[in-house]
Parts: structure tokens; sequence; C-alpha cells
């Protein structure tokens, strides 16, 4: 499994929950595509990031800055949690970090119902 892929396949299965969402790759941190986070943050009542690596310095603390300054909705940074790097097969690691299809479903769950 890749990231993308297992967010493409939670985004189905919330669909199927009748939730609405989109899927976006941010391919770049730096230089990060503002007018598109704005965008989003226009179009969405809340935006969830997935990162596989740490959360420290990543994308989901650009898009915050980004969404904080300029239109402030419902926000999450799901990723690793500032921890060494550790070997294995990769859809483990993504499963025990949080970053397979179900626990990405339950991250946006999560934040829906916080709102």
């Amino acid at each position: 499994g890749n990231i993308l892929g297992n967010c493409l396949e939670a985004a189905s299965k919330l669909k199927e929950k009748k939730i609405n969402c989109s899927v976006v790759n941010m391919h770049t941190v730096k230089p990060i595509d503002k007018e598109k986070v704005l965008d989003l943050a226009k179009k969405n009542k809340l935006i969830v990031t997935i990162e596989e690596h740490n959360i420290i310095g990543g994308l989901g603390e650009s898009i915050s800055r980004i969404i904080s300054e300029n239109n402030p909705i419902p926000f999450k940074v799901v990723g690793v949690n500032d921890s060494f790097g550790e070997s294995g097969k990769p859809m483990d690691l993504l499963s025990k970090y949080g970053l397979d299809p179900k626990n990405i479903c339950e991250h946006a769950l999560d934040i829906i119902k916080k709102k």
C-alpha cells in the first residue's frame, strides 16, 4: 500500500457514509501551493493532512499556518509523532502509525464529530 492509495480508499469509505471529501496530493511543502490551500479551506468544512513521516515541520504545519492566518476551519494533522524510524513491511508500518485507510477514516470522522 501507499499513502495516496490509502487516502483514496479512505475517501471511498467516507463517501459510503454520505460524507463528501476531496483527496489532494500536495507534492511539495516548499514551495507550498498557498492558493490551492486557500481554495480548499474555502470549499471544505475541514482539512485533514496525512503524512507518512514526522509531522514536525511538515505539510500539516505549513497548511495550519496558512488557514489560521486566512480562513480558520477545523483541521487535523495525522502522521508520525516524532519517533525514530523503524523497519518493517510498509503496510504494517502505515497501520502502526494510523496511516491505513481504516484509521484515516476514523481521524476524519473524529474531527467531524468535534465540529
